[in-house]
């Protein structure tokens, strides 16, 4: 299943729902599409699954961050930091949140975890910002579900827009100088964001 789902992820990054062939994924994992249906039950259930795999993976990796040990406002910024540099290096992840928008969230909103899987970071953030609010570095009032769609925004423009943005605007957006740029200020937007 892990291997099925590691070439369905590929699959439907690349080509959407839409898009994206069984018989592609059926071969390029050595199995037949009978063994994908009974373990998906048809394209649209392998699909929500590699969703619901994406965001396992990145809530996964959050978790070991130990974000609770760091001053609220180091905390804040090395989860941001972490958040840009994971899109960064996990394109697929983007592409699928992508096609899934494009879906209008139609097989997410059929998914019977993918709130208990996305809890978590926003307990992060929240408790991240209750303890900078009470040692007075944060203001009050700043909703932690805001504060985590604006990490996302952030992080997310700069990889699905990097194309667009970089050809209009003449700029490289994938240099090495200018991602460590762009990361650095996602930190500072959101620190700014949330300090008293």
């Amino acid at each position: 299943m892990a291997d099925i789902l590691k070439v369905a992820t590929a699959e439907f990054a690349d080509k959407g729902l839409s898009g994206a062939r069984i018989d592609e994924i059926a071969a390029l994992t050595r199995t037949s599409k009978r063994m994908i249906y009974y373990y998906f039950g048809n394209k649209e259930g392998l699909y929500l699954a590699v969703l619901e795999d994406a965001y396992r993976r990145i809530r996964v990796v959050e978790a070991q961050l130990q974000l609770e040990d760091l001053p609220p406002a180091q905390a804040l910024r090395k989860l941001v930091a972490f958040t840009f540099d994971y899109q960064h290096e996990h394109e697929e992840f983007i592409r699928l949140v992508m096609n899934e928008n494009m879906q209008r969230g139609e097989f997410l909103a059929q998914s019977r975890v993918i709130q208990e899987l996305n809890t978590p970071v926003i307990d992060a953030v929240r408790q991240i910002y209750e303890r900078g609010v009470s040692e007075g570095v944060f203001r009050p009032n700043v909703d932690p579900v805001d504060i985590h769609l604006a990490i996302s925004s952030l992080c997310f423009f700069s990889v699905a827009n990097r194309h667009t943005f970089g050809l209009i605007f003449k700029s490289q957006m994938g240099s090495a100088p200018d991602l460590a740029k762009r990361r650095d200020n996602a930190c500072e937007m959101l620190l700014r964001f949330v300090q008293a």
